[in-house]
Order: structure tokens, then sequence, then C-alpha cells
């Protein structure tokens, strides 16, 4: 049981409009080469470094020209859409980083809230406090779709290996990424955080990056990807937009899953 599953990089600036119509075309392009499913990054219609423009933007959860555009995207492409993050309205005045799925008919079907906020000095200079205007979300997200059992992580989550197994103790067999990582730990850390996580969980990792520089001072990585379940990289695209496209084969992660029993001891204390 094979499917095509896609990433798609960006380089979203602070113009909503521009960042979606980006969205748009790189979507396109997924379904045309058959995608059933495509990821887009973390804070897929606004980079800024205006927290006040964040929060003019904000939307209620499940109404909004963005979710409604995002929710357009899937139903006229007939693809299950990873919504990248969006700022949505927290109860307590601050913003929750929020990744919305959206089925082929464009119907709402998940929403997860990311819970590891980026309070960090990252080496170079760049100081980044989410903390200060995001609310933490609080649940561990899985579910079902056409190409398997999928959980949702964003950025920083990466390196918390025990959201992961989270997940795939509720049966996730892949898990989506949108990411916005910074240049300058994405060039050390990206690549070997995703096939960690894949190893060790024996998922499918999807990860779809912001990939170029937003405002000065403001550079991501990129390098989106599709990770195996052995921790091969499937399909990578580096830099500026576009998108990365691989097949998953279920059956072949289930038959590794089977020979390689590591995720049935995990639940062991030596």
């Amino acid at each position: 049981m094979t499917a095509q599953v896609a990433v798609i990089q960006m380089v979203s600036s602070a113009h909503v409009a521009t960042n979606l119509d980006q969205a748009r075309r790189l979507l396109a392009k997924a379904a045309q080469a058959g995608a059933r499913l495509a990821v887009l990054p973390e804070n897929v219609a606004c980079m800024t470094p205006d927290m006040a423009q964040l929060h003019i933007i904000a939307e209620q959860e499940g109404d909004g020209p963005i979710q409604q555009a995002l929710a357009a995207m899937a139903r006229r492409h007939r693809l299950w859409l990873v919504a990248g993050t969006i700022p949505l309205l927290a109860a307590d005045g601050r913003l929750t980083n929020t990744c919305l799925v959206f089925d082929d008919t464009g119907q709402r079907v998940a929403r997860y809230d990311k819970i590891h906020l980026f309070d960090v000095d990252v080496p170079g200079g760049e100081v980044h406090r989410e903390s200060a205007y995001f609310a933490p979300g609080r649940e561990v997200v899985v579910l079902d779709t056409p190409v398997g059992r999928l959980g949702l992580a964003v950025c920083f989550d990466l390196r918390f290996p025990e959201l992961f197994r989270a997940m795939v103790a509720q049966g996730a067999e892949l898990i989506a990424l949108p990411a916005a990582f910074t240049y300058a730990t994405g060039r050390v850390h990206w690549e070997v955080l995703l096939r960690a996580r894949a190893i060790e969980n024996l998922c499918f990792v999807l990860a779809s990056a912001q990939g170029g520089l937003h405002f000065p001072g403001r550079m991501t990585f990129g390098h989106s990807q599709i990770i195996g379940p052995w921790g091969e990289v499937l399909a990578c695209h580096a830099q500026g937009p576009g998108l990365a496209l691989a097949p998953l084969d279920r059956n072949a992660q289930r038959e590794l899953r089977r020979r390689f029993p590591v995720l049935a001891l995990a639940h062991r204390v030596l």
C-alpha cells in the first residue's frame, strides 16, 4: 500500500495575500504530481517581527479568511492538507500557533496547538520569546487519514522525543512537522533530529519548512524533507519555495516494525 505525499517549502513574508498565493501555486503542483496529502510550513500566512500585525490577522477558531482560504485549497485540489500553522486567538489574550488539518472536501478534521514554545537565544544573535505572545498547547493530536495514522508536531517540538513517542502510543505511522527552523540551528541539527525521530519511532516524518530570508535578521534553513522509518531521506527541497514528493510504503513500514520490534519493548525500564 503506497501513497504519494508532499512537503511544501515557502519563504513567507509579512504579506498574507502573497503568502497564500504562493501556497496555492505549490499545492497545485503537488496535486498534479499525485499527492494525496500535503504539508505546509509553520507561519504559512505571515512571517513578521511585528507581533501587533499577528494579532491583527489572528482569527477565531473556525472563522476567518485565512482558514477559509486553506480549506478552499484542500477542497479544490482534493487532497488532505496539514495547513502549516496560523495564529488563532487564545482565551488569555495571547495567540496560539495552530496547525489545522483539512480533509479533501475542505472540512477541518483536527487542530494541534504547538506545545513547546521557542524561548531561546540562538547562536549568532537571534533572540526568540514565543511564550510572551503565544499560549502553549496541551494535547497530543493523532488522527486517521487516507495515507495512514498521522501525528502532528511543530518546529521546536522536534527536540522533545517524548512527544513523538506519545503519538506512536496512539498509533501514529507518520508525523507531520511544519517548521520555521532558524538557519543557525538548522544547519547543524535539523536533519539529524528528523532522522532520529523517524528511526526511534519507525515512522515516516514529513517536515515542511520555511527556507530563505524573510526580513532582515530572520533567515530560515529550509531543507524540507520526507524521511522514511529506517531514517532514510526519501526526498528533500533545499532552499527557496518549492516542494518535495515521495511515496509512502506502509506495507514495508509494517514489516519493518514486525521484524524490528523496538516499539513493543519501549515500555520496559532497565
